[in-house]
C-alpha cells in the first residue's frame, strides 16, 4: 500500500528525495540570486558599471528562464528526469566558472547570464519537484519542504562563503568557487533521480490523472496563482539581488549585510519544515495568504534597516514567508490540476515568476541611479507595496479540492484495488 511505502525508511522515495535535496541546494536558486548582489560593488570599481547596467544582466537571466521553463516542463513530461538535469547542471556550472574571466566588455556578463538563464530551471527545484510527485501523496506536503529546504541549506552556506573568497581571494575566484560547487550536484541526482514506476493499473488510468493545460488556462484559480507569483516576484528579487548593497548604504557592516542574507535562507528552512507538515493538514489556500503577509512584512522591516540586529529580523521574517511560498505553489498546482501536466503548468507560473523576478531588479537599479546613487528607503516600501498587494489576491484563491485530488484516488486504486479511497 501507498501509505506504508512512504511511512518505511528504507522506501525508495527518500532515496530520490536526498538526491533532489542536494542539487537544488547546489543549484541556479540559491547561487544566482543571493550571491548576485555580493558582487556588485567589486564588479563597479572593476570596470565601473552601474547598478541599473548590471541589474540588466540578472533580468536577462530571469527573462531567459521565463521563455524556456514550458519547454523544460514539456520534456520533463515526455523524459527521464536525468536526461535534462544533468547536461543543465554541467552547463550552469561552467558558465559560472567562465564568469572569472569577465572583461570590460559588459556584453560578456550578458552572455553568461543568457546561458545561466537557460540552464537555470533544469537545476532548481523546478526540474526536481515533478518526480518527488511521483514518489509521494500521503507526505506530499513534507516531502516538497525537504526539497525546496535544500534551496535554503544552499543560500545559508554560500553568500557568506562567497563574500570570504571576496574578501580574500578577489571576485573572480569567487565565481570559480561557485561553478566548482553547482558541480557537487552531479553524482546523487546520476545516480538515484527517476520517476516512480507505474504499475499497469495506473497508466491504464493515466489519461484521467489530470486537467489539460487549456482546460487549466481557463480557470481563474491558475491566473490568480500566476499574478500572485509574478507581484511576490518582483518584490523579492527587487530587493534580494540588491540587499547587501542596499543595508551596506544604510549603515550596515558587509558582513553583517552577508550574514542577513544567510539568515534569509536560514528562516526559509524553518518556515518550510512547518509549513511542511502543516500544508497536508490545513487548507493549502490560507497557508498562502499567511505566508505571503510574512514576506510583505520582512520586506517592510528591511525598509528601515539602518543596524545589523534589524536586518536579521527583516530578513528571518521575510526567509519564513518567501521560503514557505514557494512549497505552496506547486502543492496547490498537483491539487488544483493533477500530474498529467503538471511540469508544463509548473512551467508556465515559473515564467510568471520570471516576469517578476527580471523587471524588480531592473526597477529598482533604475531607481538608484535616478537617485543619485542612493537607495532610498521609501523605494523598498514601494516593494512591500506590491508584496501586500499578493496578499490580498490569495484571499480569492478557490479552497475546495480540485482535480488533482484524482491523482490521489488513482495511487490508491492502484497500489490496494480499491478505487476512490482518499490518501
Amino acid at each position: 500500500m501507498q501509505r506504508s511505502e512512504e511511512d518505511a525508511r528504507r522506501y525508495a522515495g527518500w532515496g530520490v528525495l536526498t538526491a533532489a535535496f542536494t542539487g537544488v541546494m547546489v543549484s541556479f536558486a540559491p547561487i544566482v540570486p543571493y550571491t548576485f548582489s555580493l558582487f556588485l560593488n567589486p564588479l563597479h570599481a572593476a570596470f565601473g558599471w552601474k547598478r541599473e547596467a548590471m541589474g540588466g544582466a540578472f533580468a536577462l537571466a530571469a527573462i531567459t528562464v521565463a521563455v524556456v521553463s514550458p519547454a523544460i516542463g514539456l520534456l520533463l513530461d515526455r523524459f527521464p528526469p536525468r536526461r535534462i538535469i544533468l547536461p543543465a547542471i554541467f552547463v550552469f556550472a561552467l558558465a559560472l566558472a567562465s564568469l572569472s574571466r569577465l572583461t570590460a566588455h559588459i556584453w560578456q556578463f550578458y552572455f553568461t547570464f543568457f546561458i545561466l538563464g537557460l540552464a537555470a530551471n533544469g537545476t532548481a527545484q523546478f526540474a526536481y519537484t515533478r518526480t518527488v510527485l511521483t514518489w509521494f501523496s500521503k507526505h506530499r506536503g513534507l516531502a516538497l519542504a525537504l526539497l525546496l529546504t535544500g534551496s535554503g541549506i544552499g543560500s545559508i552556506v554560500i553568500p557568506p562563503l562567497t563574500e570570504w573568497v571576496i574578501q580574500h581571494h578577489g571576485w573572480r575566484d569567487a565565481w570559480l568557487m561557485l561553478g566548482g560547487i553547482a558541480l557537487l550536484g552531479l553524482p546523487l541526482t546520476a545516480m538515484l533521480v527517476r520517476n516512480k514506476p507505474e504499475t499497469p493499473r495506473a497508466r491504464a488510468h493515466a489519461p484521467a490523472t489530470g486537467m489539460s493545460v487549456a482546460g487549466a488556462l481557463r480557470t481563474a484559480a491558475f491566473w490568480i496563482l500566476a499574478v500572485i507569483t509574478i507581484l511576490s516576484a518582483f518584490s523579492e528579487n527587487g530587493l534580494v539581488t540588491n540587499l547587501a548593497a542596499i543595508l551596506t548604504q544604510h549603515g550596515v557592516i558587509a558582513t553583517s549585510a552577508a550574514l542577513a542574507l544567510s539568515l534569509r535562507g536560514g528562516a526559509g528552512i524553518v518556515g518550510r519544515l512547518f509549513i511542511g507538515f502543516a500544508i497536508d493538514r490545513v487548507s493549502p489556500q490560507r497557508i498562502q495568504t499567511f505566508v505571503l503577509a510574512l514576506a510583505a512584512a520582512g520586506t517592510l522591516i528591511l525598509a528601515f534597516a539602518g543596524t545589523g540586529a534589524v536586518s536579521w529580523i527583516g530578513a528571518a521574517v521575510l526567509g519564513v514567508g518567501l521560503g514557505s511560498e514557494a512549497d505552496v505553489m506547486p502543492y496547490l498546482l498537483a491539487r488544483y490540476f493533477g500530474r498529467r501536466h503538471f511540469s508544463v503548468l509548473y512551467g508556465l507560473t515559473w515564467t510568471a515568476y520570471a516576469i517578476g523576478g527580471a523587471t524588480g531588479p531592473l526597477w529598482i537599479g533604475h531607481m538608484y541611479d535616478v537617485a543619485g546613487g542612493l537607495y532610498r528607503p521609501r523605494f523598498i516600501v514601494y516593494l512591500a507595496v506590491v508584496a501586500f498587494a499578493a496578499v490580498i489576491l490569495s484571499l480569492f484563491l478557490p479552497a475546495h479540492k480540485d482535480v488533482g485530488e484524482i491523482d490521489a484516488q488513482i495511487s490508491v486504486a492502484a497500489g490496494a484495488g480499491s478505487a476512490g479511497r482518499r490518501p
